[in-house]
């Protein structure tokens, strides 16, 4: 089932995330396995990430992928949950 994956990132900023994209775009394969859809933003000094995954799985498999790097990075992993819902219904307009 399909899952909806809510993360808030306080301190962490656009750069920050640019440079963690860019690591990620240079793992060998495609890390992203069974993302559906992302978003990222930074509002009121915190970086927001919206991601829609196809499995509960697939996002645990890139979880294990981006932690490590996170702390490379020097970006803070301050143990807050995150806000992951199973979705009802997910869907991508023009696909």
């Amino acid at each position: 089932m399909a899952v909806l994956v809510h993360g808030r990132m306080p301190g962490v900023t656009a750069e920050q995330y640019d440079a963690l994209n860019a690591a990620l775009h240079a793992l060998p394969g495609n890390p992203f396995e069974g993302c559906l859809s992302h978003a990222a933003f930074v509002r009121d000094q915190a970086l927001e990430v919206y991601d829609v995954w196809e499995s509960r799985e697939a996002m645990e498999k890139f979880a294990a992928v981006v932690m490590p790097l996170l702390e490379k990075a020097g970006i803070p992993v301050t143990g807050a949950p995150q806000d992951v819902v199973e979705l009802h219904n997910a869907w991508t307009p023009g696909s």
